[in-house]
C-alpha cells in the first residue's frame, strides 16, 4: 500500500493535468476510515507524520479548488479539517482555518459562501470552547458583513464581541474591533457614533505595541472621518501617514490611501497638485494603474471646469470611482460644486437669461438646471427669480449691506454705558 507521501506526490503531480484525480488522492489521505487505520497502532512518531500529512493534504486540496474557482469545495473542506483540528494545538488550529479562508479571496463572488462557512465555523467553535477562534472568526464575519452593506447583523455581532473582549481585556483584538464598529458606523452615516468608536480603538491601541498595518488602518479611518467633516487638510495629512506606512510594507491598501490623497487635493480646489504628487517616490509604481488614471482623468475636469469632461470620465471609469463609496460620495459633491461654477459663469453677465440657454451652455437637462437654480437661490449663492412663465432667470445685483441699524444698536450700548457709570458717580456722591 503506497505510503502518504508517495500519495501526495502522485496528487501534485496530477493536480494541473487531471484535477479530478487529484482530488480523490487528497480525500484519501483525509478518510477518517484510512487514518484511524493507519494510526491503530501507530508510535507517536508516525502519529505526528499522519497530521503533518493531513494538514499537506487539507491545504493542497483548498487551492486546488480556489484554482478551480470552486467556493462551494472550498466551504467543505474547511468542515472537513474540523475533525483533523481536534487533534491539534489550538494555536496551529486558527492559523491553518485562516489560511484556508484566504483561499475565498481568489474566488470572485464568494462572500456570501465565506459568511456561511464563518457562521457555521463560529457555532462550532463556541461548542468546542475555542474562545479566540470563535473571535478571530467573528472579526473575520463583521468584515464581510460590512463589504456587503449588512449594518445591523455587523452592529449586533460587534455588541456581543465588545462585552466578551472587555472580559478579558484583550486591547489588541479591542483595537480591532472597535475600528469595525467605527467603519460599520460611517457606513450607515452616524459620524458621531463612528468618531466615538474611533477614540475607543486609538484608546485600546495606545496601551499597546500596535503593529504598523494596524496602525495604519487608524489612520486611515481618522481620514476618511475628517474628509466626511469636510476638513480635507488634516484628512490628507492622515491619509499621507496611511500611504507611508502601507507602501513600506507592501500593504495593497497602500493604493486606496493615494487615491484618498488626490481626492483631498481635488476636494481642497487644488486639481493641478494632483500631477504633481503622482511624481514622489512612493507614488510612481502606482501612476500607471486604472484606479490612480480615473483620478487623473476627474482631476483634469475639475482644472478645466469641464462638466462634459467629468461626466465622461465617470462613465470611463465607472467600476473605478463607482465601487468605494468614499470616493463615491465625495465626487458627488465635487461635481455638484462644479455644476454651481459653472453655472454662475454663465449666468453671471445677465440680468435675464433663458433657462434653455444655460441648460444648452452646461449641457444637463432643462429640469435639472431649473431645480439646481433654484436651490443656489435659496441657498443664497446669487440673487435672483425663476420665471417659470416666460421660462426665464431674472438676475439681481448685489444687494447692498446697509449698516444703519447695526451702528443705531451700537450708539444705544454705548448710551447705555454712559448713563450707568454717570449713575454710579451720583451715588458716591450722595
Amino acid at each position: 500500500m503506497p505510503s502518504n507521501a508517495d500519495i501526495l506526490k502522485e496528487a501534485e503531480a496530477a493536480a494541473s493535468a487531471t484535477p479530478q484525480r487529484a482530488e480523490q488522492l487528497y480525500k484519501q489521505i483525509l478518510d477518517p476510515s484510512t487514518a484511524s487505520t493507519s494510526n491503530s497502532d501507530a508510535g507517536n512518531g508516525d502519529r505526528d507524520q499522519l497530521l503533518r500529512d493531513q494538514e499537506t493534504a487539507l491545504v493542497k486540496l483548498a487551492e486546488l479548488y480556489r484554482d478551480q474557482k470552486n467556493a462551494k469545495g472550498l466551504s467543505e473542506v474547511i468542515t472537513l479539517s474540523r475533525s483533523f483540528m481536534s487533534s491539534t494545538a489550538k494555536a496551529k488550529t486558527a492559523k491553518l482555518i485562516r489560511t484556508l479562508l484566504n483561499f475565498f479571496s481568489s474566488i470572485p463572488d464568494s462572500r456570501q459562501a465565506q459568511i456561511a462557512v464563518l457562521m457555521d465555523n463560529i457555532d462550532w467553535s463556541k461548542r468546542e470552547k475555542r474562545i479566540f477562534l470563535k473571535h478571530s472568526l467573528e472579526i473575520r464575519l463583521v468584515a464581510l458583513q460590512l463589504e456587503v452593506l449588512q449594518y445591523k447583523p455587523a452592529l449586533a455581532r460587534i455588541d456581543t464581541l465588545l462585552t466578551e473582549l472587555k472580559r478579558l481585556d484583550d486591547k489588541m483584538i479591542l483595537t480591532e474591533v472597535h475600528l469595525l464598529e467605527s467603519r460599520v458606523y460611517r457606513g450607515i452615516g452616524n459620524l458621531t457614533k463612528a468618531k466615538a468608536a474611533l477614540t475607543s480603538a486609538r484608546t485600546a491601541a495606545n496601551s499597546i505595541y500596535c503593529p504598523p498595518h494596524l496602525q495604519a488602518a487608524l489612520d486611515l479611518q481618522s481620514g476618511v472621518l475628517h474628509a466626511e467633516d469636510k476638513d480635507y487638510k488634516t484628512a490628507y495629512s492622515y491619509f499621507f501617514e496611511t500611504f507611508e506606512n502601507m507602501s513600506a510594507q507592501d500593504d495593497p491598501g497602500a493604493l486606496n490611501a493615494l487615491k484618498y490623497m488626490l481626492l483631498c487635493k481635488m476636494m481642497l480646489n487644488l486639481p493641478e497638485d494632483v500631477t504633481s504628487l503622482l511624481s514622489i517616490k512612493l507614488a510612481v509604481k502606482y501612476a500607471q494603474l486604472r484606479e490612480i488614471e480615473s483620478m487623473r482623468a476627474i482631476a483634469l475636469a475639475h482644472q478645466n471646469r469641464n462638466l462634459a469632461e467629468f461626466e465622461k470620465a465617470l462613465r470611463d471609469y465607472k467600476d473605478e470611482l463607482s465601487s468605494d463609496p468614499t470616493i463615491r460620495s465625495h465626487l458627488a459633491a465635487l461635481y455638484d460644486t462644479l455644476l454651481e461654477q459653472n453655472l454662475l459663469r454663465i449666468v453671471e453677465p445677465y440680468s435675464v437669461v433663458e433657462i434653455g440657454y444655460v441648460a444648452t451652455q452646461v449641457g444637463q437637462g432643462r429640469q435639472a438646471v431649473e431645480t439646481k437654480l433654484s436651490q443656489m437661490i435659496l441657498d443664497k449663492i446669487f440673487h435672483g427669480v425663476l420665471d417659470q412663465g416666460r421660462g426665464c432667470l431674472i438676475v439681481f445685483d448685489q444687494p447692498e449691506v446697509d449698516n444703519s441699524y447695526g451702528a443705531a444698536i451700537d450708539t444705544l450700548g454705548q448710551v447705555s454705558k454712559v448713563v450707568d457709570s454717570l449713575y454710579a458717580k451720583t451715588v458716591k456722591i450722595a
